[in-house]
Formats: structure tokens, C-alpha cells, sequence
């Protein structure tokens, strides 16, 4: 019998076979996702591992796709998959070995969150198991999914959540966020103005669902060196928001050969914005503009602001800590390297925390991409939220305020720094800029929301009342991207 044929249910009495009687090899796609989920659990990222096993173990097409979308939704889901696993099971998560649990979990997500008939989910999970897990854990498995099997999603979802439990912990459990997240963007909503006190538990509901939506593959055009067209006559369509975004509606991107080459890449929209943003707010001066990148790796935001800057006749230096980030920077890059005259784009080494010193009033724009936590992204990274912890927030929160501060000292008077994070946490955003802000007489706030334009030049709606701007997953369907314009004054005497 084919894979496809499996996948689909195959005959219906392949579930009443008994397991030494059923397929003994996994299919490739289910074993694909199983991969990539021990990778992750030896710390390997999902959006890169996946790629590579694919390729290696030459899963294409529908396979694909399905693969991907188990281990999305199962990592995503982990969350909710682990406490009904623990019922069925008998028995505390910590009495499975991590490897069967894992097996477990694709076929929960089989079962409960993926359009595969209950029977073709156990026995493929099952072949799985014999293959990966060995025999006896075949059996479990076995034993444990007939037990999923025997309720619905929502049967489960009512028996895994305490009676009387209040929003936050409801939402945690069945939306399968961390609570310390879920608490983080309720305050976030509340503190960016998008929620009052009577909307926020609604608000929060609507932007964890996105949070477990598999996320539109988004594309940029470089300017200059290709055209939204372009991708449109590769089998794109235009973006939603941005004048140089596509969506891509399937596929691999690294197919298209302006993709390869470097004049297109992926990149969320939302991260788009922010780049056009910053490249359109005008300084004060004239004559040609250095910009800076000042936490430039992997590249993204700096493949774009590398190309806006030879539109625009201006020089950029494209700075990392990381020699090995650096590289991947160059290769990002090397379009634009190209491109620019010697010297107008460069990429360089160092920490970021020391330009101002170094360099001090030296760059009409800069570009503080933040280290943070990543909050804003877990569409794109469902790992994420089972690997950060409030503790990474101290780290964080004091390494962003250093490089604003670096940033702001490295601009000259009449130049502007944007302040970037794809996290709407509130210590990453809004108290970050103020902390820094209230510390110095020679900035001044700009209007980020005035200046976050769509592609027919209006700013966008949702994105906040006041000086900030915060994207939304479930409003604005990009990353949760935050950002804020600060412009370098001449100090005050007072």
C-alpha cells in the first residue's frame, strides 16, 4: 500500500488488525516529523531542521506538506497534547521516555488536531513506533492513542481543564501557551491601548488561536534588484501590506531562483514594515546618509535596508557580535555587495554595545533590532515557547536598554534610531524605550504609528493610539512585530 493510501485511512480494517500484524516501517513523512521533533529536543530549531530532514530523507510534495504540518501543530500543541497523553496513559509524562513521547504526540495531533481518520492515525503512529521505539513501546503507543481516540477534541479539552479555572489558565491549557506567556500578553494587550478590561480576555483568546495558526509564507523584493512582479510571475501574489511583500502559497522558496540568488527572501511582512519605516523617516541634513544595522544577523531586515539604502544613494554597515552570524549576514548580503559602490555596503564584526563610544554622532539612521525573547514569533518558531523562560527576560530586557543606548549615542543630532523587537512583551518594548529615554535630554519620541505605512502610503490600522506601533498575528497577520522612531536632538541645557 502507498504512503498516500495510509495516510488517507487505507482499507478499513487495517484498525482492527492486531499491531504485530500491521506495517512495521513508519512512512516517511511521519518519520520525517519525528526527527525533526528529537532534533528539537536536543535544541535544533524547527524552521531549520525541517528543511534539512526533508531534503535527506527526500520527502516531497504532499508528504511534505503533511510532515509539516505535524510537526508545526505538534510542537504548537504540545502544550495541550501532554496533560490528555498523561490520562490516557495512566501514568505522569516523566514515566515515558522522551522518545515514545514524542511518538505520542503525533499522534495525538493526528487524532485530535489533523484531518486523519482516527484508525489510519493510530496504526501509522503505531508502525511508527515498532520502527523508531522498538516493539514494546509499539504497544503503549497503541494502547494510549485507542484511549485518545475514544473522545473528541473537545471532550478532552473539557477534561484537562480545572472547573472554574480563570481565563488565564483556561487560555494556557487550551491554547498550549506557557501561563507566564499568556499572562505576559494579556498585559501586553492592556499596555499597547489594543485592549480595555472588558475586551482583553477575548483579545488574548483571538491572538493565542493565531499564535497556533500556521503562519503565510511572506516573501521580499529587494528594490533594485527585484520586483513584487517578479515573484508574481513565479506564483506569488502581492502582499497585504507591504509595497515589497508576496505571499508565496506553497511550496519551497528556495526554488524560485530569485530566491537563490539573494534578490528575494523570506521575510514576514511585519518585519518588512519596520525596515520601510525607518528608510522613509526623513533626517535633518542633507548629503549622502550612513545608515547602520546595529544587530544585523541573520540578515533579513539588512538584505532590505541594504537595498533602500542604494535606492536612496546611502552607505550601510551591517554589524553583528558574531563572527559566525556576520557570515550569514554576508551571504544574505552579497546582492547588495554586489550591487553598491566599494565600501557602500559593508558587513562588520563587533558589539553592538560599544558603536556609540567608538563612533559616536557617526550614522544618520540606525536600526536596534533587539535580542528578545521572540514572543511575537511563535507562529514561525512553536519551540519557543516551550524554551523561554521568565528568567531569559533579565538578560534580555539589560542587553536592549545597552544597545538603544549605544544606538542613540552612535546617531548624530537630527538623525533617527528605530527601536525593533518581534515581542510585544511590555519590558521589551514600551518600558525599554522609556527607561532609556527618561536617562537623556537628547531624544525625542516619534510617531512609529504615522510612520508605519502600507503599500498605498496609510497608516495602519490596529497598530496603536500613541507614539508606539505594535502588530498583531490575529490583527495585522504578520509577526508581532514592535516598533519605535526616536530622533537625536541637540542636548538640552537644563
Amino acid at each position: 500500500m502507498s504512503d498516500e493510501r495510509r495516510r488517507r485511512g487505507g482499507p478499513a480494517q487495517k484498525s482492527r488488525q492486531r499491531p504485530a500484524e500491521r506495517a512495521r516501517v513508519g512512512d516517511p513523512a511521519r518519520r520525517a516529523a519525528y526527527t525533526v521533533l528529537r532534533a528539537v529536543a536536543d535544541g535544533a530549531y524547527a524552521n531549520l531542521e525541517l528543511p534539512t530532514v526533508l531534503r535527506a530523507q527526500r520527502v516531497s510534495g504532499r508528504d511534505a506538506a503533511f510532515a509539516t504540518e505535524l510537526t508545526y501543530g505538534t510542537l504548537r500543541l504540545q502544550g495541550r497534547y501532554d496533560p490528555i497523553i498523561a490520562i490516557a496513559a495512566g501514568r505522569a509524562l516523566t514515566a515515558i521516555d522522551a522518545n515514545v513521547l514524542d511518538t505520542l504526540r503525533l499522534g495525538c495531533h493526528q487524532v485530535l488536531g489533523m484531518r486523519v481518520p482516527a484508525h489510519a492515525a493510530v496504526a501509522e503512529t503505531v508502525a511508527l513506533a515498532r520502527q523508531v521505539n522498538g516493539a514494546g513501546a509499539a504497544g503503549f503507543v497503541n494502547a494510549v492513542l485507542r484511549r485518545v481516540s475514544e473522545r473528541t477534541p473537545q471532550e478532552w479539552l473539557d477534561a484537562i481543564t480545572p472547573e472554574g479555572s480563570d481565563a488565564v489558565t483556561r487560555l494556557a491549557i487550551t491554547q498550549s501557551h506557557p501561563t507566564w506567556i499568556v499572562k505576559a500578553l494579556r498585559e501586553a494587550l492592556l499596555g499597547h491601548g489594543r485592549s480595555t478590561r472588558e475586551t482583553v480576555d477575548a483579545d488574548l483568546g483571538s491572538l493565542l488561536a493565531a499564535d497556533n495558526e500556521a503562519a503565510a509564507m511572506s516573501l521580499v523584493a529587494r528594490p533594485g534588484l527585484c520586483t513584487v512582479e517578479d515573484l508574481q510571475r513565479a506564483g506569488a501574489t502581492p502582499g497585504r501590506w507591504a509595497r515589497t511583500a508576496a505571499t508565496l502559497p506553497g511550496g519551497d522558496p528556495g526554488a524560485l531562483a530569485v530566491v537563490r540568488d539573494g534578490r528575494a527572501a523570506v521575510q514576514d511582512e511585519g518585519s518588512q514594515l519596520v525596515a520601510l519605516a525607518l528608510a522613509a523617516v526623513p533626517v535633518e541634513g542633507t548629503g549622502p546618509q550612513r545608515w547602520l544595522d546595529l544587530c544585523a544577523g541573520p540578515g533579513g531586515k539588512a538584505g532590505l535596508l541594504a537595498a533602500l539604502a542604494l535606492e536612496q544613494g546611502a552607505s550601510l554597515v551591517a554589524n553583528e557580535v558574531s563572527e559566525h552570524r556576520a557570515e550569514l549576514v554576508r551571504h544574505t548580503l552579497r546582492p547588495a555587495l554586489a550591487a553598491g559602490s566599494p565600501g557602500q555596503v559593508q558587513v562588520r564584526v563587533g558589539d553592538g554595545r560599544e558603536i556609540g563610544e567608538l563612533e559616536p554622532a557617526a550614522y544618520d539612521k540606525v536600526l536596534v533590532d533587539a535580542p528578545c525573547t521572540g514572543l511575537g514569533a511563535l507562529r514561525r518558531r512553536p519551540e519557543a515557547r516551550w524554551r523561554r523562560t521568565p528568567d531569559d527576560l533579565a538578560v534580555l530586557t539589560k542587553l536592549q536598554r545597552e544597545l538603544l543606548a549605544s544606538a542613540l549615542d552612535a546617531t548624530r543630532p537630527g538623525g533617527v534610531v528605530a527601536y525593533v523587537t518581534c515581542s510585544p512583551h511590555l519590558s521589551e518594548t514600551v518600558f525599554a524605550v522609556r527607561d532609556v529615554v527618561k536617562k537623556r535630554s537628547d531624544v525625542e519620541l516619534l510617531d512609529a504609528g504615522e510612520s508605519l505605512r502600507d503599500k498605498d502610503g496609510h497608516a495602519l490600522a490596529g497598530s496603536g493610539s500613541g507614539l508606539f506601533a505594535q502588530l498583531w498575528p490575529d490583527v495585522h497577520g504578520t509577526d508581532a512585530m514592535f516598533l519605535a522612531l526616536l530622533r537625536k536632538v541637540a542636548p538640552s541645557r537644563s
